[in-house]
C-alpha cells in the first residue's frame, strides 16, 4: 500500500477542465473551437507562404511578421491536443511530465509573441523615424539576432520554472482549471511550500510581457512624438496607417491577457465556465485574429492573397 501511494506522489495524475456542465454539448462547442484552429493554422500558414513566395515581401516588416505566425502557429498546436482530447473524447488525464511540456510550450510561445510585438513597434519606430536608413539600420542580420534573441529569452526564462515545479510535491490526483496546463493552474495544486514558484513565476511575467508592455508604450510615445512632427496632415495618416494593423495586433494579444489576470484575481465568485472561456480566449484569439488584421489592413499582403486565389 505505501509503494502504491509514493508511486502516485511521485507520478502525480492530472485532470484536465472543460466546460463543468456541459458535458452531453461538448460534440457541439468543439465545432467552433475546430473553426476557430482551422482558421487560425490556415491562415498563419497562408501568411508564411504569401512573404516566403513574394520577393518583394522581403523586407523587415514582414520578416517580423514571419515571426509573429510562426509563433501563432507554435500556440495553436501546443494548445491543440489536449483541447480535443476532452471535447471529442472526453479524456481528461495528462501526465505529470507531458503537462510540464505542454505548459513550458505555452508560456515560451507567449513570451516570444509579446516580445515579437516589441519588435515589430521598433520596426515601426525606425520606419518613421529614420525612412532613408530603414533597410540600412535593419539588415538580415540584425534581424536574424533579434530573432535569436527573442527565441533565446524565453526558452531560458520559463525553463527554471519547469524546473522548480517538477521539484513540488502534489496529491496523487489534481484537477486544473483549464483544458490545457498553464503555470499558475500548476502551482495551485502543490502540497509543499510554492513560494519560490511563484515568486519566479512572479519575476517572468515582469521581466518579459512587463518589460515589453513599457518599450511598446515607449516605441510608441516616440512614434506618435515623430507623427505629430510632420507638417503634412496627409503624411500624418499615412505613418499612423502603417501602425494600424500593429496597434490591432497588441490590443489583441494584450486584452485577453489582462482580462485573465484580472477574472484570476478578482473572479473568485465567478462561474468555472468564465475563467475557462477567458482562458480560451487568450489563448485562440490572437492566432486566429492576426492573420485576419494583417490581411485585411496590409495592402500589400491583401493584393497577393487575392492574386493567389485567383490563379
Amino acid at each position: 500500500m505505501m509503494s502504491v501511494f509514493n508511486s502516485s506522489v511521485l507520478y502525480p495524475r492530472f485532470l484536465l477542465t472543460g466546460f463543468s456542465g456541459l458535458e452531453s454539448r461538448y460534440s457541439l462547442i468543439s465545432i467552433p473551437i475546430f473553426l476557430v484552429y482551422a482558421a487560425s493554422i490556415s491562415g498563419n500558414i497562408t501568411i508564411l507562404f504569401i512573404i516566403r513566395t513574394e520577393p518583394s515581401l522581403h523586407q523587415p516588416m514582414y520578416y517580423f511578421l514571419s515571426m509573429l505566425a510562426l509563433t501563432d502557429l507554435g500556440l495553436s498546436t501546443t494548445t491543440l491536443p489536449t483541447m480535443f482530447s476532452i471535447f471529442w473524447f472526453h479524456a481528461r488525464e495528462i501526465s505529470f511530465n507531458a503537462c510540464l511540456i505542454q505548459m513550458y510550450f505555452i508560456h515560451v510561445f507567449s513570451i516570444i509573441e509579446s516580445a515579437v510585438l516589441l519588435a515589430m513597434a521598433f520596426d515601426r519606430l525606425v520606419a518613421i523615424r529614420e525612412p532613408l536608413r530603414y533597410v540600412a539600420i535593419l539588415t538580415n542580420g540584425v534581424i536574424i539576432g533579434i530573432g535569436l534573441a527573442i527565441a533565446g529569452r524565453a526558452l531560458a526564462l520559463v525553463f527554471p520554472a519547469s524546473f522548480l515545479l517538477k521539484r513540488l510535491q502534489y496529491h496523487p490526483v489534481n484537477i486544473l482549471s483549464y483544458p490545457f496546463c498553464l503555470h499558475q493552474d500548476l502551482i495551485k495544486t502543490t502540497v509543499s511550500s510554492r513560494q519560490v514558484s511563484s515568486i519566479y513565476g512572479l519575476m517572468v511575467v515582469i521581466c518579459s510581457m512587463g518589460l515589453d508592455s513599457l518599450l511598446l508604450l515607449l516605441s510608441y510615445i516616440l512614434i506618435l512624438g515623430t507623427v505629430l512632427s510632420i507638417a503634412s496632415k496627409t503624411e500624418r495618416m499615412k505613418a499612423l496607417n502603417t501602425c494600424i494593423s500593429h496597434i490591432c495586433a497588441v490590443l489583441t494579444f494584450y486584452i485577453p491577457m489582462i482580462g485573465l489576470s484580472m477574472i484570476r484575481r478578482y473572479g473568485q465568485n465567478a462561474s468555472p465556465i468564465v475563467h475557462v472561456l477567458m482562458a480560451n480566449v487568450y489563448l485562440l484569439v490572437p492566432p486566429l485574429m492576426n492573420p485576419i488584421v494583417y490581411s485585411v489592413k496590409t495592402k500589400q499582403i491583401r493584393d497577393r492573397i487575392l492574386r493567389k486565389f485567383k490563379k
